[in-house]
């Protein structure tokens, strides 16, 4: 069994000894995302709609580059600094799993790197 280490220009880099995505056994697990623009390297301004919308971005680039889509998805793992950005982050988050969305943990933290408001974590499954 190979594991395929997964990397696309158009999500962020990894800041750390860690890979965007690593594929296995056709199941592709995406390493939480932040609201880092890929373009600028920096945190997307707003607040938690623009930051939520970012961090599907990047979740969405790499999906593509690594073969999936948004319905491949089957658990999300969403973390929030305030559980008071939980509505609005939903919302968003919805747009993207209009019809059977993966099953999903959301639950908040004492503090995200950077100090960004969301983050998401994704696995997929090709069936």
């Amino acid at each position: 069994m190979m594991n395929k280490i997964i990397h696309t220009e158009k999500a962020p880099a990894a800041v750390g000894p860690y890979s965007q995505a690593v594929e296995s056994n056709g199941m592709l697990f995406i390493s939480g995302q932040i609201p880092l623009n890929p373009k600028t390297g920096k945190i997307v301004e707003g607040g938690i709609v623009e930051q939520t919308e970012q961090v599907m971005q990047n979740i969405e680039a790499i999906l593509t580059e690594a073969g999936y889509k948004f319905t491949d998805v089957i658990k999300s793992t969403c973390l929030l600094s305030d559980m008071e950005n939980f509505g609005a982050m939903n919302e968003v988050y919805g747009k993207y799993y209009s019809s059977n969305p993966p099953a999903r943990a959301a639950f908040a933290v004492k503090s995200l790197p950077l100090g960004v408001m969301v983050e998401i974590e994704t696995i997929a499954v090709k069936a």
